[in-house]
């Protein structure tokens, strides 16, 4: 029985590689700060030796957008090259060598960490997640008008789909990095943010807001997207859809 560990089981993408995983009768370890089995916070990799210990893979699913991301690599790094674990899969974010964001330039970082590490890897670069588009739309709706990023576009991509496709890419060789996974469509935020408002039947008026910096600048000119790599299946609308029946 193959034996993988996934870090940031309890997430809204290690939950899923879990589930996929058990599905399949691997056995699966599931490593997050609240686990009743790996309780491992990454921050100070305390406990990781035994978490890895004779796994076949690991995928790193765990993320902090508040940073620390590269320091908790680092700890899993060492663990895995201790345990000479073969196959290591890392999901990163389209655009990470392209957009000056700190999340993104700390992302691209553990990167090369992982390529410079010497252990048999695999890297897969997707694009925003639908449940990040939800979030970020959904909480400016909480406003009397729907603030959005001017001329910005994004392809979100359903993290179930992700999910499977990290699945997948654990179960073969390392494969170094591996082509971007972006979602099926490129569409402009206002056009997300007015579906958002259809599918919950909420009235608000949807605001372009033109910003400052490098980073959204990087956003406008599409840094982050992935138009050639439109491999994912569902739509933003299916994704809504999907989240409405779960929760009607």
């Amino acid at each position: 029985m193959t034996t993988i560990l996934v870090t940031g089981a309890t997430g809204t993408l290690g939950r899923q590689v879990t589930e996929r995983l058990r599905g399949q009768g691997a056995d699966v370890r599931g490593l997050s700060r609240r686990s009743p089995s790996y309780a491992v916070d990454l921050r100070d990799g305390r406990g990781l030796d035994a978490a890895v210990d004779g796994v076949d893979a690991i995928i790193h699913c765990a993320s902090a957008p508040r940073g620390g991301d590269d320091r908790a690599a680092g700890f899993l790094i060492e663990a895995a090259k201790r345990a000479r674990v073969p196959h290591l899969v890392y999901i990163s974010i389209v655009g990470v060598d392209r957009v000056p964001l700190g999340y993104y330039t700390v992302k691209h970082r553990v990167e090369r960490m992982i390529e410079d590490s010497g252990i048999g890897a695999t890297i897969q670069r997707t694009t925003q997640f639908h449940d990040l588009v939800l979030s970020v739309v959904s909480g400016a709706a909480k406003l009397p008008v729907l603030p959005v990023p001017a001329g910005v576009s994004v392809q979100p991509v359903d993290s179930g789909e992700v999910a499977g496709r990290l699945v997948a890419l654990a179960a073969g060789p390392p494969a170094g990095r591996v082509p971007d996974m972006g979602g099926p469509e490129v569409r402009e935020l206002t056009a997300l943010a007015a579906a958002y408002l259809r599918a919950t039947g909420r009235k608000r008026r949807v605001v372009p807001v033109r910003l400052a910096g490098k980073a959204y600048a990087a956003y406008r000119s599409g840094g982050h997207l992935s138009p050639e790599h439109a491999v994912g299946s569902v739509t933003f609308e299916e994704f809504l859809a999907r989240r409405h029946r779960r929760t009607g």
